[in-house]
């Protein structure tokens, strides 16, 4: 089979494009930077330049292709400029979808998340479940947007397409800010903990699994939540802690300070790291972004692994690149 992936330098989209190398099948990706991209050249991956906020550099890359993974988007939390996320997340999947349309692809599978759903007050919520209020962050309400506005509508009048939406996802070489704070963690310097805040963990390789799957197996006209096991991140790096040895950090903070310190950064954004901006200390403040993947359980066979496996596999490694002993 022949594929077209967008986001191909990105971190799900890269372990993606991989995975369906390793399983023999071709692959088309448009990149910003080819230069960035020579290691996925090196594979066999068609490499062209393009944007997908270019409608007309999708066109050619995307010709000919049994089915297209929409995996790009704008990933920020705390950005200083966000000018773009708008133009990357809602039109930047309205080119792709469209063209995909166009083109009479068969079938293509578009990477949501579990984000649209905001804060779910600890509720593990289904695929029907639909948010109304504000959304917390940029990313949240850009992709939120994207989702139903787009991708919804578009499959409602025929395009045959799949949704995923996975939650956190976690594993080697991450370079979101789970990553960052993992590393930080590692490093002795990560000095708080937000009490009640939780996620569904799911490891890269898992997600990617569910990607292919639902390509292969989603039903067509369907969203799948393909995330993983629920925990907070209190428990979480409590888990790091029993499998490294360092100690997780011994303070942690009630929602009610990060909301009352999202208030007062809020005039000085503009000079605080991300994590410390009103929005970073905002979408950690309690807040729960969960959802249950029984869905994708039953009709994809989606089988994610558990927290402590996710951590087992990628910390070690992790200590190992920056140096670090227990």
């Amino acid at each position: 089979m022949r594929y077209f992936v967008t986001g191909a330098t990105g971190f799900i989209g890269g372990n993606l494009v991989r995975e369906l190398i390793r399983r023999g099948h071709q692959v088309s990706a448009v990149v910003r930077t080819p230069a960035k991209a020579d290691d996925l050249k090196a594979l066999g991956v068609e490499i062209y330049q393009g944007d997908i906020t270019e409608r007309a550099s999708l066109v050619e890359p995307m010709r000919g292709a049994d089915g297209v993974f929409h995996v790009a988007a704008w990933y920020k939390i705390g950005a200083k400029d966000g000018h773009m996320a708008a133009d990357i997340n809602v039109g930047g999947t309205r080119n792709v979808l469209e063209v995909m349309r166009d083109l009479g692809i068969p079938k293509g599978v578009y990477t949501s998340t579990l984000a649209v759903y905001s804060n779910t007050n600890g509720r593990a919520v289904d695929e029907s479940y639909v948010f109304t209020g504000t959304h917390l962050s940029n990313y949240d309400r850009t992709k939120a947007d994207a989702h139903y506005q787009v991708a919804l509508p578009m499959m409602q009048a025929g395009l045959p397409l799949v949704i995923v939406q996975p939650g956190l996802v976690y594993g080697k070489d991450d370079p979101s800010a789970v990553g960052k704070s993992v590393h930080s963690y590692l490093r002795r310097q990560l000095p708080v903990l937000p009490q009640q805040s939780a996620h569904a963990w799911a490891h890269v390789d898992d997600v990617v699994e569910g990607h292919i799957l639902a390509m292969e197996r989603g039903k067509v006209g369907e969203s799948y939540n393909i995330c993983g096991e629920i925990m907070r991140l209190t428990d979480a790096f409590k888990l790091a802690e029993h499998i490294t040895g360092i100690p997780a950090p011994m303070l942690t903070a009630p929602p009610v300070l990060f909301k009352l310190m999202s208030v007062l950064a809020k005039p000085f954004d503009a000079f605080l790291p991300e994590a410390y901006t009103s929005e970073g200390l905002r979408i950690v403040a309690g807040v729960t972004y969960i959802g249950s993947n029984a869905k994708a359980k039953r009709e994809l066979g989606y089988k994610p692994r558990p927290v402590a496996t996710i951590l087992r596999d990628v910390l070690p490694y992790e200590m190992q690149k920056l140096g670090i002993k227990s």
